[in-house]
């Protein structure tokens, strides 16, 4: 009788659905070199100012133009003479802000629309589709393009911009996740409990529909990222001189030949960090499969 009810207490508990899916996550190595290179561009972005004084590294040295990489300046300085490791250091902190802004933006949006569309179905869902059909057949950076043409340039401006580009792919993906759980009993228990229909939408069915949500949004990071700087790539996004990596990108295209480290470490960084989100997306999506045995 003592042997049975030791091997009962010995038995481990039972893991939480988050329990499992960082253990899972952890397990893939790509995920977490991606997620260590993300929390390290993080803390650069916030701590930049703490460890750089921008105004001393990039206005003190003017004179300095078109310095190559040194000990004194490790990626070498800019046609101004600004120092371009303080610049590229300190244009994480827009990248980062203008993604997080502009894919929140999408969130709010795309997601409770798609959960409409997908809870409703009927005329509502055809409306909220053929919407989306329309946004979709029209090129992602042309629509950005347009925005900004209208509503003039500036970094709030950039991220709505950047943020409704996103919002069609929330929607689909939040529709199709929604699809697959409205049918499910705690739905029809909720239902002849007299719940209405935003209640069962939002206390229900979205919180079941969280993992293709979170895999999306760690994808649409890095892509935010990408269409923000192509947007200062062609001088409609942050205006200068904010030290923006897309608009560096595009200071640099002038100097090449000579001087192609200029373009180099701020295209290095924008490529670093869009794969590190891709990676730990990658992971997240494996690890929130409930189809994989680990």
């Amino acid at each position: 009788m003592s042997k049975n009810m030791k091997a009962t207490s010995a038995k481990p508990k039972k893991r939480s659905q988050f329990q499992e899916t960082m253990r899972r996550l952890s397990k893939n190595r790509s995920a977490m070199l991606g997620l260590a290179i993300i929390l390290v561009v993080i803390l650069i972005s916030v701590g930049a100012s703490i460890f750089y004084d921008y105004d001393t590294q990039v206005i003190a040295q003017v004179g300095d133009r078109l310095v190559k990489p040194c000990w004194q300046h490790p990626f070498g300085t800019d046609e101004l003479g600004r120092d371009i490791f303080t610049r590229v250091l300190y244009g994480a902190r827009y990248s980062l802000s203008v993604s997080f802004v502009a894919v929140l933006v999408s969130l709010i949006i795309g997601v409770p629309l798609g959960a409409i569309a997908g809870f409703c179905g009927g005329v509502i869902e055809n409306l909220i589709m053929r919407f989306n059909d329309i946004l979709l057949a029209l090129p992602s950076i042309f629509t950005a393009i347009a925005i900004v043409s209208a509503l003039g340039k500036s970094t709030l401006n950039l991220m709505i911009a950047v943020g409704v580009c996103s919002i069609c792919t929330f929607t689909q993906v939040t529709r199709s996740a929604v699809l697959t759980v409205r049918n499910n009993e705690y739905v029809e228990a909720a239902r002849a409990l007299g719940a209405t229909n935003l209640h069962i939408i939002f206390q229900h069915i979205l919180p079941n529909c969280l993992a293709p949500i979170i895999v999306q949004t760690t994808f649409r990071m890095g892509q935010a990222i990408i269409s923000a700087a192509s947007l200062s790539f062609l001088g409609l996004g942050i205006p200068l001189p904010a030290p923006e990596w897309g608009a560096m990108l595009s200071a640099g295209r002038n100097y090449l030949l000579g001087y192609s480290y200029m373009t180099m470490f701020p295209g290095l960084a924008l490529l670093i960090t869009v794969i590190a989100f891709n990676m730990v997306g990658d992971g997240l999506r494996d690890a929130l499969d409930p189809k994989l045995k680990h």
